[in-house]
């Protein structure tokens, strides 16, 4: 018993940090080269709801992630054109999208759906189902192999898995190639990069898009894939604990991934723990819910320690003539 509670916890821990790795690896790519996104919650609701939408009129989940996807890129590169080409406060911009992404999903869910803002419960074939890796029936008897394989690594929805497969492939393309390094360039020293005859605008745009595409992909896993339609506000500032885990990862894929494991960890437990009595006093919903964003804060607060992100974050580059 002692068992399926571990794999049981440890099966929500993943699905649950999948968002949180999506975002967070978003978040990297644009900060990464100096544009500091505080806009991720935004982009996701928006996609969650593009996706659920699309999803629940055409009857196709692969309608809908496209959907969630196209909606996200067009609301970064929204982000990118007041941040990047109108230079302005990169703090306020993401802000407004956050803004703006609150209050036009609830709109248009209303007005469409008439549902209170929310989407039509997605049917079969609307949303992510399992997947089942090869050979998880035949090992699952294995001694302690055969739960993990056929319990814990088999069984999630293909969302899950691309989101841990972007890890080798962020670090891969950061770190060991030429778009990497001048993607990292422009975070730190954008003047140089210019010097060189590399485009910085250029360059920051596409970190953006590439921020943009990885949270319609976690936008969409809220709606088609971890539930089946969309609710206000579903999304209930993740984009934020995403934003939190890659300053606690200091800007780097493989840290970024164990944290969010750590924050989804967080999360499954809470979900355990509600209904817990201490010295025989129920503990009240609210404070077992407010566990995840609390010990956030404290390990940001006491365990960081320094955490000095790209030199040039923040700052709009303008050419020299």
């Amino acid at each position: 018993m002692d068992m399926v509670v571990i794999l049981s916890t440890l099966d929500a821990t993943i699905r649950l940090s999948t968002p949180l790795l999506l975002a967070c690896l978003a978040g990297m790519y644009s900060e990464r080269a100096g544009v500091f996104d505080i806009g991720l919650e935004g982009k996701m609701l928006m996609a969650a709801f593009a996706a659920a939408a699309t999803a629940s009129v055409t009857g196709s989940v692969w309608a809908g992630l496209a959907a969630g996807l196209g909606i996200s890129l067009m609301t970064a590169l929204l982000q990118g054109a007041a941040a990047i080409t109108l230079k302005g406060n990169q703090l306020i911009a993401g802000t407004a999208i956050n803004m703006l992404a609150v209050g036009l999903t609830t709109f248009l869910g209303i007005q469409w759906f008439a549902q209170g803002g929310r989407t039509p419960q997605l049917k079969e074939g609307e949303r992510f189902t399992e997947v089942k890796l090869p050979f998880a029936d035949e090992l699952a008897n294995v001694p302690v192999v055969g739960p993990i394989y056929s319990d814990l690594i088999s069984g999630h929805n293909i969302l899950v898995y691309i989101a841990f497969l972007a890890v080798p492939v962020t670090w891969f393309v950061l770190f060991r190639t030429r778009f990497g390094l001048r993607l990292r360039a422009v975070g730190e020293n954008p003047k140089a990069v210019d010097t060189a005859g590399i485009s910085v605008i250029a360059m920051r745009y596409q970190a953006v898009l590439i921020t943009g595409l990885l949270c319609g992909f976690a936008g969409a896993f809220f709606s088609i894939a971890q539930g089946s339609g969309f609710g206000n506000n579903m999304t209930a500032g993740k984009g934020f604990i995403a934003l939190a885990a890659l300053i606690f990862a200091k800007w780097k894929p493989v840290p970024a991934m164990f944290t969010c494991l750590l924050f989804g960890f967080l999360d499954a437990l809470q979900i355990r723990l509600q209904g817990v009595e201490v010295g025989g006093v129920q503990v009240p919903v609210q404070a077992i819910q407010a566990l995840p964003y609390v010990l956030t804060v404290i390990l940001l607060a006491g365990f960081i320690g320094k955490a000095v992100g790209p030199k040039a974050g923040g700052v709009a580059y303008s050419k020299e003539r």
